[in-house]
């Protein structure tokens, strides 16, 4: 039996498997970056639904006259400040992931001064506005935390994906890169300092 004469069959059945076999790889890697999108889409809806909440929250605290205007201010810029910073979903690197989380953590520590002081105002925070208010915010807030593990388990996936072998000989090709995660603010491994 001469095999010499299937040989063109052999090599276009192997060219055949291995057209698949990357077709496979390259929508694999499509998809799992579209889950990607997917999931910095819903990051970004959660800190837009806290920055929505924080026009309320100030005009509730600005009811009450002798409130510290310096507060509220701050507040108000340090959420321009936030919602300026986009990041579109094809660049998510960990430099641009990094300047988002900087301008919400500046927001976030406007916010949590302007709570902390709102401890002296007794009317205030009795205020059914303005506890519903501080309840909304609290549960923006884990829902944020819930949807940066959502975002972080989905580039987790995909960075895998596209470093394993023979997928990284293709992907390259085409253009896919590695994605950033958040991380963990700077300090946050300190307990912080509680002075009375």
């Amino acid at each position: 039996m001469d095999f010499r004469k299937y040989l063109p069959l052999i090599m276009i059945g192997l060219v055949v498997v291995l057209v698949f076999s990357m077709c496979g790889s390259y929508n694999g890697a499509v998809s799992k970056e579209e889950n990607v999108k997917k999931a910095w889409s819903q990051v970004e809806n959660q800190y837009q639904r806290r920055a929505d909440l924080i026009p309320n929250l100030v005009n509730t605290v600005k009811g009450y006259a002798n409130f510290e205007q310096q507060t509220l201010t701050a507040v108000v810029q340090a959420r321009a400040s936030a919602t300026q910073v986009k990041v579109d979903p094809n660049e998510l690197t960990p430099e641009n992931i990094q300047r988002f989380e900087q301008a919400q953590q500046g927001l976030s520590g406007a916010l949590g001064k302007l709570l902390m002081i709102t401890e002296n105002y007794p009317d205030l925070k009795a205020n059914q506005s303005f506890l519903g208010l501080q309840q909304q915010l609290e549960g923006t807030e884990n829902r944020i935390s819930v949807e940066r593990k959502n975002f972080n388990e989905a580039v987790n996936d995909y960075n895998s994906s596209i470093r394993r072998f023979p997928t990284n000989l293709l992907v390259g090709m085409f253009g896919f890169t590695p994605k950033g995660y958040f991380q963990a603010t700077a300090g946050s491994d300190r307990a912080p300092e509680v002075k009375f």
